[in-house]
């Protein structure tokens, strides 16, 4: 059997400010540095062959805080990055809900119908992503694989292993950063065993 744990990066200075990041990148804060740390020793005594990582400076960070000293390979893959937001990216929530309202109403709520002028739709970042996930099932038979990566693609990954329509995306649990998600892997049967659990944060942060 084949266990995937995923994880979203920590929080970071553009979270706060509720900026737009996709390919675009910026510093962890003191706060998603915690957290990585607290998820780290949550899952000190898993056993992991490797860590896939997206490429992105906030996942590689989030990455190291999470293995800490243990001695686990970290592999990036370009197709573990975030959804690709064009122009929006650095943009604030505020800002394109009043320069851009229908394409921003339209990634948030009818996700389907959602097409950027620039980057990519949420079908294009699914297959994108679901060729990292063949290649990390390719590489590891069995055992343990930690995955960081992004919201947007831990939300299409949900929607093709439960098969829910595009237009479901956003469906409850939120991707908060560090959030956990497992999903088995066991002969042509996938299982998830947990969506975006956050108990390791602990009663101070939620």
């Amino acid at each position: 059997m084949l266990t995937f744990y995923i994880t979203r990066h920590g929080e970071t200075e553009w979270n706060v400010q509720s900026r737009m990041q996709g390919w675009g990148d910026s510093e962890l804060t003191k706060n998603g540095i915690r957290n990585a740390k607290l998820l780290g020793e949550r899952l000190k005594d898993v056993d992991f062959q490797a860590i896939y990582s997206s490429p992105s400076k906030r996942t590689q960070s989030t990455s190291a805080l999470i293995r800490g000293n243990r001695d686990i390979p970290i592999l990036f893959d370009e197709n573990l990055r975030e959804i690709h937001m064009g122009d929006w990216e650095g943009k604030t929530r505020v800002f394109l809900e009043e320069n851009d309202a229908s394409n921003f109403h339209a990634f948030w709520n009818t996700p389907h119908l959602y097409v950027p002028t620039k980057g990519e739709q949420f079908i294009d970042l699914q297959e994108r992503v679901l060729k990292a996930i063949d290649g990390i099932k390719q590489s590891n038979e069995s055992g343990n694989v930690l995955i960081v990566t992004h919201t947007a693609v831990i939300k299409v990954l949900l929607a093709y292993f439960k098969k829910l329509p595009m237009e479901n995306l956003w469906d409850p649990p939120y991707i908060h950063d560090t959030s956990l998600t497992m999903i088995e892997f066991d002969g042509n049967e996938v299982r998830v065993m947990m969506e975006g659990d956050v108990s390791h944060w602990g009663e101070s942060n939620e």
